[in-house]
């Protein structure tokens, strides 16, 4: 079935008001040899069966779709319930966009004040904002507020712990803005940041630490120490958590005095996708809101007393001028903010906490497993969730064997982290039964 929105008048009527002939004299300024090379190569119709038939044989094609995938790293693979993708197929909420006349979509306005509401408790923080794009453009925005509340200081200090591809969106956000230094604090031997590189990295000129919880290794870091040496001595603690899941199972940011946490929401109700999209939490301290990048949405009621939804804050540049703007992002993630929000709804406290356990128990059994076959070991000490590193002779070879057998087995470490050349980064979520780390213990182990 074509779509075509126009009648044959109403196109009649348009080409008058402009002054031409026909749609094609609208693209007479571009020389008809290029006009004439410019056509898409479109096959004819099919019917719709044999549509779904073309794309099921491409789909098949993505070998990777097909393979057990224990790669995490920021990305992934949870159950993701019915109820989400039925909510998110309500045409007032898949086909909307911002809200430009805000106070006229409640049902929008009420959905992001919920979404506000889960991601505060969620990271146990008082203020959260409509969503970001991302948990890497998240943590670069909560580094820009840092600065800008912690003025004149001009340094944040970044674990190397925290995700590399979140260290490099912060350095891309900060490069070319000024006198900004962007330093690195190492590793401790445990997976966790090094304390006493630490404490010698905050000085008068720290405007923020901030560390990866869980890191990038899936390990906790000790928030309470790092928080207390960051605070005394002036900085603010900003906290980026990959894993939104642990916080099922572990303390919020907020309760080791987190200033500003930021997170990715993929895990809460949105489905891999390739790497994307996600969805960027971002909460601070009410005291900071002002400084907060993106918009707010509040609760109120009007002259009869009945509840309603308001855009309260909204610091980006489209709603005020452009030097007192706190970012330029342009609008949040709606839909995916909406998925993460019918999730928690729907899995709850009790819900979100046995699935962390199971997340836990599930991949400290799997590291068992794979140490009790002398071929691996677990590279560090400290608690870790739902990931873990092992490492073990010739990783790159064995790598790429596993996944000859259908096994994406982990994250190769070098590519980021040369000083572990035969380390990988393992992840095992609920998605995986015994059967499945039986396939990958086997891909490992050469069984």
């Amino acid at each position: 079935m074509r779509f075509l929105p126009h009648t044959v008048a109403d196109i009649r009527a348009m080409l008058d008001v402009v002054g031409v002939g026909t749609v094609d004299d609208l693209f007479a300024e571009i020389p008809q040899a290029l006009r004439a090379g410019a056509g898409l190569q479109v096959p004819a119709g099919l019917a719709e069966l044999d549509v779904r038939a073309r794309l099921q044989t491409l789909a098949e094609q993505n070998a990777a779709a097909q393979q057990l995938c224990f790669m995490g790293a920021g990305a992934y693979p949870h159950f993701v319930p019915a109820v989400v993708d039925q909510i998110l197929q309500r045409a007032e909420f898949y086909s909307a966009y911002t809200p430009y006349q805000p106070e006229v979509s409640q049902g929008t306005l009420q959905a992001i004040f919920e979404f506000q509401s889960l991601v505060a408790m969620l990271l146990g923080m008082e203020v959260a904002n409509a969503s970001m794009y991302d948990g890497a453009s998240a943590t670069a925005e909560a580094a820009l507020m840092a600065l800008r509340l912690a003025a004149p200081r001009r340094r944040i200090v970044l674990s190397r712990a925290l995700h590399p591809q979140y260290r490099e969106v912060v350095r891309t956000y900060t490069t070319g803005a000024g006198d900004i230094e962007l330093v690195e604090a190492p590793l401790g031997g445990d997976g966790r940041t090094d304390l006493n590189s630490l404490a010698g990295l905050v000085t008068e000129r720290t405007a923020a630490v901030v560390v990866g919880y869980p890191n990038f290794f899936g390990v906790i870091e000790d928030l309470e120490r790092i928080g207390t040496l960051a605070h005394d001595r002036g900085a603010l603690l900003v906290t980026a958590t990959t894993e939104p899941v642990a916080l099922g199972l572990i303390k919020p940011p907020g309760a080791y005095g987190a200033d500003i946490a930021v997170a990715e929401g993929q895990s809460l109700g949105i489905p891999m996708s390739y790497g994307g999209p996600g969805v960027g939490l971002f909460a601070t301290r009410t005291a900071y809101v002002r400084s907060m990048p993106g918009r707010l949405v509040g609760e109120a009621s009007d002259g009869a007393g009945r509840r309603g939804y308001v855009l309260t804050l909204a610091t980006r540049e489209q709603h005020i001028r452009r030097e007192k703007a706190t970012s330029n992002i342009c609008t949040n993630h709606g839909l995916m903010a909406l998925a993460l929000t019918v999730y928690l709804s729907t899995v709850g406290k009790a819900g979100l906490r046995t699935l962390a356990v199971t997340n836990a128990a599930r991949s400290h059994a799997a590291a068992e497993r794979l140490c009790a076959s002398g071929r691996w070991r677990v590279q560090f000490a400290a608690p870790f969730f739902n990931e873990f590193v092992v490492t073990g002779a010739n990783a790159q070879a064995t790598w790429d064997a596993a996944r000859a057998r259908g096994v994406l087995a982990g994250v190769l470490l070098r590519r980021w982290y040369p000083e572990f050349p035969d380390s990988m980064l393992l992840c095992v979520t609920e998605m995986y039964d015994d059967a499945a780390v039986d396939r990958l213990v086997a891909a490992l182990c050469g069984e």
